[in-house]
């Protein structure tokens, strides 16, 4: 059940990506979320953040963004004068960012390591949430019939595999290699928290997160 939409977003908002710190046997720990400024156009970015990963992109209306976040019906005009297709692009680019800020592996950090933490910020997020959040960017990717959106969220898609191939290039892998398991990890980690959603339960994407470690511990490292 998804908590009253009177109240605005808080530090509890499932939307919100969660932040990192170092455990003490090594391992990636979540503590606090990473939230905007509390501003009326940071409340409703943020809101519509959280409305997609929860309800998807046909229920991040308006009119359920302002009710969640309290906001004067006049802030639509003002903040977002081109319409529900600009609040959503300003949530993705939220969501992307926050997920900059928590995914910053240690540059010394082996693939296993980069591996273990892109997969503790998704157990987070189902664990914190109650497993009614999800990947804001694959709810619009899997709704949008928009050109302008599909083409944002490619974008975004490209950006994390980049991302991900760099490091665990950086961290031993071939590049071939890191390019590949990089995509794999973004897919399986995604369709991961889609079962465990559906089943209201961790084992599915444990599963899936422990067959993704045996993969890349197999990986062959390169000559240094």
């Amino acid at each position: 059940m998804s908590p009253p939409k009177s109240k605005a977003p808080g530090p509890e908002a499932s939307g919100a990506l969660p932040r990192t710190r170092r455990a003490r046997d090594g391992g990636p720990t979540v503590t606090g979320p990473v939230l905007p400024d509390a501003g009326t156009r940071d409340r409703m970015v943020a809101g519509a953040a959280r409305l997609l990963a929860e309800r998807g992109l046909q229920a991040t209306s308006f009119s359920e963004v302002l009710e969640l976040t309290s906001s004067p019906r006049g802030s639509v005009y003002h903040h977002f004068p081109e319409g529900k297709e600009q609040l959503v692009k300003a949530a993705l680019e939220l969501v992307t960012a926050q997920m900059g800020q928590v995914f910053a592996p240690d540059p010394a950090a082996s693939p296993e390591a980069i591996t273990e933490l892109f997969l503790a910020i998704w157990r987070s997020i189902l664990r914190r949430s109650r497993f009614k959040a999800g990947c804001a960017v694959v709810a619009v990717t899997v709704a949008a019939d928009s050109p302008a959106l599909l083409e944002h969220v490619g974008a975004i898609f490209r950006t994390w595999r980049g991302r991900l191939a760099e490091l665990l290039t950086r961290a031993g892998l071939d590049p071939n290699d890191a390019a590949r398991f990089g995509a794999t990890l973004i897919a399986a980690s995604e369709g991961a928290v889609v079962l465990s959603r559906a089943e209201q339960s961790l084992e599915p994407f444990d599963l899936v997160a422990a067959e993704l470690l045996e993969r890349v511990r197999a990986l062959p490292r390169t000559s240094p």
